[in-house]
């Protein structure tokens, strides 16, 4: 069996265990009080009127449930959810046929909307609006503009990046909510319930071990309690123990902070090459050998929530705490 499909396979199965993770209504769903008593309540008045969700708008860091979250609305809403990838539309006439498919209720979830070409995004404009369709048809050397209706649905957008959105696409949501980073005793309650759906006991040290590892996001502490699990299971044993957790996450080199091997780097690039900043996000990217999105959408939120690091008008500073963390002593610039 090649290479490229025992890899999809294992994504595949990957996938197939997230999906079984993930809470299916509202009080299944640990965390987010605050986001979780708004949607309470949209979503109470909206059933109460027979009526559409009005269309929500979920913004924060990746890993944090916004997935989840839409499907756990499709569920109380009692809808079918349609989900796309805003990189995956590259024509209007793509996005057309899926709004055309919708039925009365469904909910449709766009994850990465930011991403949307901004061609396909103007298509959504009038179908979030007045849930009218208008297709341009060419017509021997012009053009010609149909008008269809569409069901009532709701849009569900998904995005790491709010200030990508345009602000026409932006007014259109009703509901704009954000999701925040979990804390230790929510993404604790996470784990818990996680060994339960996997039938893996873990010992409350071993809980809060990996909680404190996982940088405040669900998709991290699934990850790590899975990884945990394999190198007990290894050793022949049905349980986790905090000896077990320990030995797995030092094998993962996340440590006490959560932090992993591209924090790491991250930081002490800036500390010794660049001495401690100010400096460009670009430059970092290139000193470590990692994209920019990707230092700047996965990384660097946490970093900053837990004060590593600050961003200024110059550029990226680590603080203090990250000198203290590291062990290391402040550069003297060469002049």
């Amino acid at each position: 069996m090649s290479e490229r499909l025992l890899d999809a396979k294992k994504n595949a199965l990957e996938e197939e265990v997230e999906i079984s993770l993930r809470p299916q209504y509202l009080n299944e769903y640990i965390g987010q009080e605050s986001l979780k008593s708004n949607l309470r309540v949209f979503m109470g008045a909206a059933l109460h009127r027979g009526e559409t969700l009005d269309h929500v708008l979920i913004y924060g860091p990746p890993g944090l449930g916004k997935t989840t979250l839409a499907y756990v609305i499709a569920n109380e809403m009692k809808g079918k959810i349609r989900v796309i990838n805003g990189p995956s539309i590259e024509r209007t006439g793509d996005l057309a046929a899926i709004l055309a498919d919708l039925e009365p209720g469904d909910i449709l979830f766009i994850d990465e909307i930011h991403r949307l070409p901004r061609v396909v995004e103007e298509v959504l404009y009038s179908a979030m609006e007045d849930f009218q369709l208008s297709i341009l048809l060419p017509r021997d050397g012009s053009s010609k503009t149909i008008n269809l209706t569409l069901a009532p649905f709701t849009l569900i957008g998904a995005t790491t990046r709010a200030g990508d959105l345009s602000a026409p696409l932006r007014s259109r949501f009703g509901i704009v909510e954000k999701i925040n980073f979990y804390n230790e005793k929510e993404i604790a309650g996470i784990i818990t319930r996680t060994s339960g759906v996997l039938k893996t006991p873990i010992s409350e040290k071993a809980t809060s071990l990996i909680a404190k590892r996982s940088r405040g996001t669900p998709r991290i502490a699934n990850r790590l309690f899975r990884r945990v699990r394999d190198f007990a299971n290894y050793a022949r044993k049905n349980d986790i123990s905090q000896e077990d957790a320990l030995k797995a996450l030092d094998a993962l080199k996340v440590d006490c902070l959560g932090l992993d091997d591209v924090d790491i780097r991250y930081l002490t690039a800036i500390i010794e090459r660049f001495h401690g900043g100010p400096v460009g996000l670009e430059a970092v990217a290139s000193a470590i050998g990692e994209e920019i999105m990707n230092l700047e959408d996965v990384y660097e939120p946490y970093l900053l929530q837990i004060g590593l690091i600050n961003r200024t008008p110059r550029g990226r500073v680590v603080s203090e705490k990250a000198y203290a963390h590291l062990k290391k002593n402040h550069q003297k610039k060469l002049f």
